[in-house]
């Protein structure tokens, strides 16, 4: 124990004897929690005969121990921002930069859960099982979606410590097939030392319609709220501000720490007109030209070096002069919609940091503003009104996204709840400038590099320069440490402790050009991978490319088998301490330097568990099949279950299975039996003036109906439903069968099926469709509930799982 952990602690020989006598092994910082303060006094046979004499709290904290706030915002790119050089007004940033200090080579792990995962735990992505995407998990230990309890999580660490932890947003390292209400919560916010958690756990969610957690309870979808129509962002920030006001009437006396995560900006874009509205006009030109214009902002700004390159557009992506004419106002208005919901974004950040500093911890909260889990999102590809078209797959035109638009009134619906819009890729690629590539890519910047602001008045003085030291995602935690002066504990709820892996920032804090203290980390995402050491960085990019439509040439052979080998990528070198951007590949001018950092990257990348190379492509690309989810293949579900999240719920859409519902039906039936997905896409089975209806909505882009010719007699009746494939291939052609009491009523065939599943965050609900609708035909009669009485439903896959 050192010393100024004792001065901050209370210190002193009585203080010491105390811990020890408390701890079987062991010493206080090394083994958390705490333990229980035992009483003071001595008793004896009686009242009268007793010494009453009560110690004291014990304090592990220093007094001025500050707030800790931790801002992470999803899928944005450094040259979207104004504050870095963008176009998108962000005065939170702004306000939080000004204030304290930037970091421009910071760095993420270009996706998701592995940046959450290792922000939280102060390792690797791998060494804590987040080598992808919790929902796309697999049995690799290095991309299982779980995250050990030997790598505890900062709110556990801070809570034994005397934190009041919550977190607020987006999760997103829950195991999918955990995220039911039947948990289990081990895996949930809750279960990693938050106190308190209101947010989605899932990757992705409407702004509008999310399947929402307080806690371990799930909550149903919000009403409007003050005659304005629910947004998920505006309502974190809301409950951030309450948790905040309760935290000072009832904690006066201790520091809190804030994860505020929220899910925007990342797709779908939703944000109400009048915010996209403010941006009409602005991006008439195109990517190519904001490109130009934000890399001259960011020099001018002193965002990048005067001598950074600017690196050229890949020869995959299409130039803004490609792009025909009619089909421009539909790519602008994405953009439009997209910075109005970037700018929306930064002001509820804004509204909580007001309140923060309204209630007087402004001067002692320490914030860290962390610009991006990865770089901004190609995802969308050619853009789009329905963003899981690319996950799975599908072939899309652009004129069948601009008819299904116009039919449900044109432009202006971008934005809104009936669309899951998302950029061009084009737009992800310039929101990166001046870096090749966007998220998903581990070797390039574009897909790493993501400003950073901390603010902490009492501590940091402004700097209007950016630090430019090399610091990684994994850095927060042992920065948060040394601040606290807590020595990372070595046992935590019974578990030994992995080390921890990042480094501390505080050295650079008022510094920001002292020589770096990061020397070596390593960058790895489906394939795409890089090596940074001591001022040099090694990748190869992989063999994909997020911006391009379908599985990449040269993955599969004829046969359908894996064919692509790791060793066969080509890898780049670059000098970072001469080269900004990874502007002059010198693999062919230096193939010593290049052979070096190849082999500390596999040692390095071994180390953390990371092997196979390419072990995060095994599910999505490889074996789909092998994803790991729900174990069963029979379901027994009653009248009123709901909120049964698509990852764990029974695939209805894309395996061979029956469905049996038993139900009383009342004359001229209406509402939902069954429905899984959203308006963006899914599968309803519902009654409509007496008429059995199915609906299987592929994105928006087809919606097959199958109905029934005549009404349902009233009475108890037995409905099955039958999903075949006609080809057994992904999204291969459906048909669907509908039988009542026996005699098939109605069948047709959906033509494509979603291979992959229609939603991230949507829900099976049965008897009613709460969330997005599903069906167009009840849309506005949402949520539909069931005016008869469903007794059971049954699913059983009938085909191979």
């Amino acid at each position: 124990m050192n010393s100024s952990f004792l001065q901050k602690a209370g210190g002193g020989l009585v203080f010491i004897l105390g811990i020890f006598s408390q701890i079987p092994t062991g010493i206080a910082q090394e083994v958390i929690p705490f333990p229980q303060k035992k009483s003071g006094g001595t008793p004896g046979l009686t009242i009268q005969e007793s010494i009453y004499s009560p110690n004291k709290e014990i304090s592990y904290l220093s007094k001025d121990a500050p707030n800790i706030i931790i801002i992470l915002i999803d899928d944005v790119g450094p040259a979207q921002s104004n504050t870095f050089g963008g176009e998108i007004n962000t005065p939170t940033m702004d306000k939080i930069a000004g204030q304290g200090i930037t970091y421009n080579r910071f760095h993420t792990t270009a996706m998701c859960s592995p940046t959450r995962a290792a922000l939280l735990t102060g390792r690797n992505h791998h060494m804590v099982g987040a080598g992808q995407i919790a929902e796309l998990a697999n049995d690799w230990d290095g991309y299982s979606g779980v995250q050990p309890k030997t790598s505890a999580m900062l709110p556990e660490v801070l809570k034994a410590y005397g934190y009041h932890t919550g977190a607020w947003g987006k999760w997103h390292n829950t195991p999918a097939q955990y995220t039911t209400a039947a948990g289990p919560f081990d895996y949930w916010p809750t279960g990693y030392g938050f106190e308190y958690f209101y947010g989605f756990l899932a990757g992705e969610a409407s702004q509008y319609e999310p399947n929402m957690v307080r806690n371990t309870s799930i909550v149903h979808p919000n009403e409007p709220k003050d005659g304005k129509p629910y947004h998920l962002t505006e309502d974190i920030a809301d409950d951030a501000i309450e948790w905040l006001q309760d935290h000072k009437a009832f904690s006066p006396d201790k520091p809190f720490f804030m994860y505020w995560a929220p899910g925007a900006v990342h797709g779908p874009h939703h944000v109400a007109k009048e915010w996209a509205d403010k941006y009409k006009g602005k991006f008439d030109d195109g990517w190519d030209a904001y490109r130009e214009r934000v890399f001259a902002n960011a020099k001018a700004k002193g965002w990048i070096p005067q001598d950074a390159q600017l690196t050229p557009r890949p020869a995959t992506l299409p130039a803004w002069d490609d792009i025909p004419e009619s089909e421009k106002p539909f790519q602008r208005r994405l953009m439009e919609v997209f910075a109005g919901f970037v700018e929306h974004t930064d002001v509820q950040v804004g509204k909580v940091i007001d309140e923060v500093d309204r209630l007087g911890y402004g001067d002692n909260t320490l914030i860290f503003y962390i610009w991006g889990d990865n770089g901004a999102s190609a995802e969308g590809q050619g853009g789009t009104i329905s963003e899981l078209l690319a996950q799975n797959g599908i072939p899309t035109t652009i004129d069948q996204h601009i008819k299904t638009l116009n039919d449900l009134g044109g432009l202006d619906v971008l934005g809104s709840p009936k669309t899951d819009n998302m950029y061009h890729g084009g737009w992800a690629w310039a929101g990166s400038t001046p870096y090749q590539s966007t998220k998903l890519i581990a070797a390039h910047f574009g897909g790493t590099r993501n400003p950073m602001a901390i603010r902490w008045p009492k501590n940091i003085k402004p700097d209007s320069k950016p630090h430019t030291q090399f610091h990684h995602v994994n850095d927060i935690v042992p920065t948060i440490y040394d601040i606290l002066n807590i020595t990372p504990p070595k046992v935590v709820n019974g578990f030994p402790q992995d080390p921890i892996q990042g480094v501390s920032m505080s050295y650079s804090f008022d510094n920001g050009q002292a020589k770096g203290e990061k020397l070596t980390q390593y960058f790895e995402i489906m394939g795409s991978r890089g090596i940074y050491h001591d001022g040099w960085f090694a990748s190869a990019k992989g063999p994909r490319e997020p911006w391009v439509p379908g599985i990449p040439k040269g993955m599969f052979n004829e046969k359908g088998e894996l064919i692509w080998n790791p060793n066969d990528d080509k890898w780049e070198l670059f000098n970072l301490e001469e080269d900004w951007s990874q502007a002059n590949d010198l693999s062919g001018q230096m193939p010593k330097k290049l052979r070096e950092m190849q082999d500390l990257f596999l040692v390095e990348f071994g180390q953390n568990k990371g092997l196979p190379v390419g072990g995060g492509l095994f599910v999505p690309l490889v074996r789909p099949d092998l994803r790991i989810s729900s174990p069963y293949t029979e379901w027994t579900f009653a009248g009123n279950m709901t909120r049964m999240p698509e990852f764990a719920a029974p695939a209805l859409g894309n395996k061979e299975n029956i469905v049996t519902i038993n139900a009383n039906f009342p004359a001229n039936a209406d509402g939902v039996i069954y429905s899984l997905g959203g308006f963006s896409a899914g599968l309803s089975l519902y009654m409509e003036k007496g008429i059995l209806s199915y609906e299987y909505n592929l994105f928006e882009i087809s919606r097959t109906h199958i109905k029934a010719k005549s009404k349902l007699s009233p009475g108890a009746k037995k409905i099955e439903v039958i999903t075949k494939y006609v080809e057994k291939r992904p999204a291969g052609p459906l048909e669907v069968s509908i039988y009542v009491d026996g005699k098939e009523v109605a069948k047709g065939i959906v033509p494509v099926s979603a291979p992959l599943g229609f939603t991230a965050n949507d829900c099976l609900d049965v008897g009613i469709d709460l969330g997005s609708p599903v069906s167009i035909d009840y849309y506005d009669r949402a949520p539909f509930r069931f005016n008869g009485t469903i007794d059971e439903m049954q699913v059983k896959y009938t085909g191979s799982k």
